[in-house]
């Protein structure tokens, strides 16, 4: 048995499905995954763990995203943030981006790219611009 230690992200969702899938693909990648339901359960984790890495989902019922990155930047702010989002807002991605976060992509998420910003926001790497514009893939219109 090794006694490697995984680098871990915190992954906040209020959609179980997401948090689910995300926490697999992240896994998969080598990834240890701390996974919360509730922005309120992530903060507490905070107050008594770093958390290097967090991916935020923008939009939540109980606190939005950019609410979470306030108080995490209060908190603990060498925490890299990525930022997750089923719908296209520009003026979100344009706040929280202005706010620190280091990257921004809709879901569903490009597997390779979205592996890549996580693996380069543990690395101490600069976002680079595609971070801040990734789209997901094409959705189906029902047409």
């Amino acid at each position: 048995m090794s006694n490697t230690v995984l680098p871990i992200v915190c992954l906040v969702d209020d959609d179980s499905s997401v948090r689910k899938s995300l926490g697999r693909l992240l896994e998969s990648a080598g990834f240890e995954v701390q996974a919360f339901s509730q922005p309120e359960a992530f903060l507490d984790h905070v107050s008594t763990h770093f958390v290097p890495v967090a991916v935020l989902d923008i939009w939540m019922e109980r606190m939005t995203g950019m609410e979470l990155l306030a108080h995490l930047c209060a908190r603990s702010p060498r925490t890299r943030v990525i930022f997750i989002t089923g719908h296209e807002d520009v003026a979100a991605k344009s706040v929280v981006m202005r706010a620190g976060a280091f990257a921004f992509f809709l879901k569903p998420v490009i597997t390779q790219e979205f592996l890549s910003a996580v693996e380069r926001a543990f690395n101490g790497a600069s976002p680079r611009p595609a971070d801040i514009i990734t789209k997901g893939p094409p959705r189906a219109t029902g047409k």
